[in-house]
């Protein structure tokens, strides 16, 4: 059984979604305190974790970020809070998915059985060698899901690695957001552009020499993105 965190000061909410994740078979710990939230999410074993980001003691970008350092389990962050400029801050904290409040119950679950799904198929996979994806300057080791330039390891999220990944794996073909999202993310991309915006954007900051100039993703204004090879 599949363990969640939700880290939401708005009890009725969190008891909200507890409820509907418990009926969906989720066994699902709640803490109103960020403070709180935090501890419990570095020091015990979660398969996942909703977080809202206007939290007391410690909001939820901090949260994040520090549970990113030491952890790559999926993250949810929700928010009352509509501007595009927070999402792209959660999303680049190394969140894996942003859903602004008021939503729905179902929607949250449906969210996260996709998220987990495709994390286990991610770390349930053990092949006997490591699958190796090279191309000028940038390795990516599949199996142990890790990228390279030049021979420097790069730090990725989840969501950054599967999209650089896939990409790669796919050179010269052009994909629209709405491809790549429902690719990536397993969701439909409805309200969710800004979201491979972003993962583009941080992936471009770690592998590109000059962004603005990139020799691996390569922006199709009005269409999309390709990877040049």
């Amino acid at each position: 059984m599949s363990r969640i965190l939700i880290i939401e000061d708005e009890a009725a909410i969190a008891e909200l979604e507890k409820d509907y994740l418990e009926l969906s078979d989720f066994e699902v710990q709640i803490e109103n305190d960020g403070k709180k939230g935090l501890e419990s999410a570095l020091n015990d074993n979660y398969d996942l974790l909703i977080l809202d980001l206007m939290l007391p003691s410690v909001d939820g970008f901090d949260i994040c970020k520090e549970v990113r350092k030491v952890k790559d389990i999926p993250v949810i962050m929700v928010s009352a809070k509509k501007d595009d400029i927070d999402k792209i801050r959660g999303l680049g904290l190394g969140a894996d998915d942003y859903m602004t409040k008021p939503f729905s119950p179902s929607e949250l679950v449906a969210r996260v059985k996709a998220h987990l799904a495709r994390y286990e198929r991610l770390v349930g996979s053990n092949p006997g060698t490591n699958d190796i994806v090279e191309i000028r300057g940038l390795k990516i080791d599949k199996t142990a899901r890790r990228v390279y330039i030049d021979g420097e390891e790069k730090s990725f999220t989840t969501k950054e690695f599967d999209l650089l990944t896939f990409l790669a794996q796919n050179p010269n073909h052009v994909y629209t957001k709405d491809e790549l999202f429902k690719k990536i993310w397993d969701m439909d991309s409805v309200g969710d552009i800004a979201t491979v915006t972003v993962h583009i954007k941080k992936i471009r900051e770690k592998i590109e020499f000059d962004t603005s100039n990139p020799q691996y993703i390569e922006t199709i204004w009005g269409v999309g993105y390709r990877f040049k090879i």
